[in-house]
Formats: C-alpha cells, sequence, structure tokens
C-alpha cells in the first residue's frame, strides 16, 4: 500500500530503489500498474488504500535496507578498502546496475549506501548483516542489548574440562581486558582436534581467537552462524548475499 498523496513516479523510484529516471522509464513502458491497472502517468498522486505493482510485484515503500551476506574467507569487513576486496564489493557485484537488468537477484542498492553491522575478521566466514538502519545497528552491537553471536570454531588442540566455566565467569584475555560471559560448547574431539560451539555478546578484535588461545587452542577454521534470532540461510553461497524477510526484520527488531 503507498503513503497518502504521494506522486506515482517518486513512489516507485523510493519503492524499488531505483532512480526517477528509470521509474519514468518502467511507467512509459506499462510495467506499473494501480489497482490492477497500467498507469503511465508519473504525475499521478496515489493514496495509502493503492496497491502499486511493478512487473507484478507488488511494491512497498522501504525506509530502511536490509542485507544478510554469507561472507567468506579472504573478504574484509568495511565499506572501501584500497587492497583487499569488501563485502561491500560482493554486494555491489550482485546488485544490478538497471532495473532491466535485475531480474530474479533483485536490485539491492539503488541509491541506499549500506554498512556492515559489525565486523568479521578477514579470515572467518558465515552471517554478516548490512544495513543503512543505524539505530538497529547500534542496538545488535551494544553489549548492554545482549545480543548473543554463535559461531562455529575448528580448534588445533582438545579442550580442557574447565574450558565452558572458565569461558562461562568471563576469561581473561592477555593483559588487556576480562571477556563478559560467554557460552563453550564442545560438540566433538577427534585426532587432538575440537569443533565446538561459542556464543558471545561483544565482539572484540580478534576476541573468538583470543579466548581460544588462553585455553590451550588455536582456531584454524571459524563461522558465524548466527545474530540474535537471525540465522544464516545456508542456502547462501559463500560470497552470495540477499534482502532478509520481513519476519527476519521482525525478529530482529523484537
Amino acid at each position: 500500500m503507498a503513503e497518502k498523496d504521494a506522486r506515482l513516479d517518486k513512489y516507485v523510484a523510493e519503492s524499488a530503489a531505483i532512480t526517477r529516471k528509470e521509474a519514468k522509464t518502467a511507467l512509459s513502458k506499462g510495467r506499473v500498474q494501480v489497482n490492477g491497472e497500467v498507469c503511465k502517468n508519473g504525475d499521478r498522486k496515489i493514496s495509502a488504500s493503492d496497491t502499486i505493482t511493478l512487473d507484478g510485484k507488488s511494491l512497498t515503500a522501504e525506509e530502511f535496507l536490509y542485507l544478510m551476506l554469507h561472507k567468506p574467507a579472504g573478504v574484509v569487513s568495511a565499506t572501501e578498502d584500497g587492497r583487499d576486496k569488501t563485502v561491500l564489493d560482493l554486494v555491489r557485484e550482485q546488485s544490478a546496475d538497471s532495473l532491466e537488468e535485475a531480474g530474479a537477484t533483485g536490485y539491492f542498492l539503488g541509491k541506499k549506501e549500506v554498512f556492515p553491522v559489525g565486523r568479521l575478521d578477514k579470515d572467518t566466514e558465515g552471517l554478516l548483516l548490512l544495513t543503512d538502519d543505524g539505530e538497529l545497528a547500534h542496538k545488535l552491537l551494544s553489549p548492554k542489548k545482549h545480543v548473543d553471536k554463535v559461531y562455529f570454531a575448528r580448534l588445533d588442540g582438545v579442550v580442557p574440562e574447565d574450558a565452558p566455566a572458565r569461558f562461562a565467569e568471563g576469561i581473561r584475555v592477555g593483559q588487556d581486558y576480562t571477556a563478559m560471559p560467554a557460552k563453550l560448547e564442545v560438540l566433538s574431539v577427534q585426532d587432538a582436534v575440537s569443533e565446538v560451539h561459542i556464543t558471545l555478546r561483544e565482539g572484540k578484535f580478534h576476541q573468538v581467537k583470543r579466548m581460544c588461545h588462553e585455553i590451550g587452542c588455536e582456531v584454524t577454521y571459524l563461522k558465524r552462524l548466527s545474530m540474535g534470532n537471525l540465522r544464516l540461510d545456508e542456502a547462501l553461497a559463500p560470497g552470495e548475499c540477499r534482502k532478509l524477510t520481513t519476519e527476519e526484520i521482525a525478529m530482529l527488531k523484537a
């Protein structure tokens, strides 16, 4: 449903995250319908009761954009970097240059400028959220909000029996700081290789690696599985991203 008394071309541009020029082109080609009828008049005023579609798909104005990325190793969690490929480079590679090219992949960015919510180390894989919603990003990153982040880790070494208790108490990490209480769950141990789940509520530099070092183990593989109620979509191959569903956005904001 549209906002009250909006111009049709403006609404289409903002809802589809395209330029006003692209919206006018879509209108002229008869690709826009208002309440089931083709409308080519971009000056037309629409109301909250009107249903607008583009290429048969219903349009809803999005205040913010939320993307889930399956971050691969070797990519940095930044919007720009002079040396390495960034997570935003990956998103741009999948964001069509024009509405006509979008097809099934969707038109992600348009005029929006998203940023990663937190960071994953260059060699760490897994769930990374990108958005332009600063308020939600602050909520998810604040340790006071108690947003759990779950990681799968493969460790070189056998996890000591007292390690889960040490994590739960808040393990001392070098001389720098004492980590907040965390959860360590041992999944398996074979040939001096341990596989574990680690749940954190903060995200300091190399934190998982440094915490595991304190118990005599070294991280050889690390992947973030979830942030709060948002879980990585395993259908996404490393390097792929998609928009969050309405349900996923609601879970993050709950």
